[in-house]
């Protein structure tokens, strides 16, 4: 599998990441923690090295389970273990609101190696940014647990190219995390041209738009409890028909030119569209990493990039981004 030296780390992950998101079971409908485990171990089976988690999916428990999975077998050292900060539930809090204090932090990191199982986290993201608190307060907050050996590097999540500079003038930056797939492209206009200059790795997030670029959606499908794609513009009508549209064309254009499905064209294509970004891959069953193993082994001509750009343009009119996960301020 493909790999990526982060710049200024000793660190070199899989160009495909683990995401847990949904293995922490809020806002997708709940999961199986046993089944979640055997996903992590099918991951690492596979070859993959880097596994991004947060605090904030499931309030704590895809923490724990990974954590679980890594300590199944001892297999810690062999992952590049990426998890976040400074978002805060609870206690008289409505739902998850940003919290980029330094006592926020100081108490997080601490939560999450022992939620982990581990002495130290590989690379630490700021969630999202905080208004309320001031940059520097932030940075110099990632760069003492840097200096004190608790994270081997920093890197921030949803933030803009301005954000990263005021960052950048307390603390060292070695990732940036954007929202990235063949259908939510914002982060190309400034975050990503940002990252490229600055040499910058990039942990994109989304690369199956919430299971959008699957092929296995269509008008039936139904999400139940607190499934966020309920909420999500792409899976409303008339937009949901738009989005399935271009969904069959891409899957046409895979089979017919590589061989391949739509998956492992929408991933492939984060690979060969930025050299510096890794595409991390959401699931919570084991058979979800079957398709790794098609990835690898063949790249997107840029005659495929052009036609996949006039498959985007021609069946979605009316495009939405990724703006209604942002979390609120205090």
């Amino acid at each position: 599998m493909e790999t990526l030296r982060i710049p200024g780390t000793d660190l070199t992950p899989t160009r495909i990441g683990l995401g847990t998101w949904a293995m922490g079971g809020k806002q997708w409908g709940g999961t199986d923690d046993d089944q979640a485990i055997r996903t992590i171990h099918a991951a690492l089976d596979k070859g993959v090295t880097l596994i991004d988690t947060a605090p904030a999916y499931g309030f704590g428990h895809a923490e724990e389970v990974v954590g679980k999975a890594l300590a199944d077998g001892g297999r810690r050292n062999d992952v590049v273990l990426a998890t976040k900060v400074a978002l805060e539930w609870g206690d008289g809090i409505d739902g998850v609101v940003r919290n980029a204090t330094a006592r926020r932090i100081e108490q997080e990191v601490e939560d999450s190696l022992r939620r982990l199982r581990t002495d130290t986290l590989d690379i630490y993201q700021v969630h999202w940014p905080d208004p309320k608190t001031p940059m520097e307060e932030t940075a110099g907050a990632l760069q003492r647990l840097h200096q004190a050996g608790k994270i081997r590097a920093i890197g921030v999540s949803n933030f803009s190219p301005e954000q990263c500079r005021a960052f950048r003038e307390v603390a060292p930056l070695h990732t940036v995390q954007p929202p990235l797939n063949l259908f939510e492209r914002e982060a190309e206009r400034d975050i990503i041209p940002y990252a490229e200059r600055e040499n910058l790795a990039m942990l994109t997030y989304g690369a199956l738009c919430r299971g959008l670029l699957s092929g296995k959606m269509s008008r039936e499908s139904r999400f139940q409890g607190d499934d966020l794609r309920q909420s999500d513009p792409k899976f409303q009508q008339p937009r949901f028909d738009q989005y399935l549209a271009a969904v069959a064309a891409l899957d046409e254009l895979a089979r017919e030119r590589h061989g391949k499905r739509v998956l492992e064209l929408a991933v492939r294509w984060l690979l060969d569209s930025h050299a510096n970004g890794i595409a991390l891959w959401g699931g919570r069953r084991p058979d979800q990493m079957d398709p790794l193993d098609a990835i690898d082994g063949w790249k997107l001509s840029r005659d495929d990039l052009t036609e996949i750009d006039r498959i985007l343009e021609t069946h979605i009119t009316d495009p939405v981004g990724p703006e209604f996960m942002a979390p609120p301020s205090r």
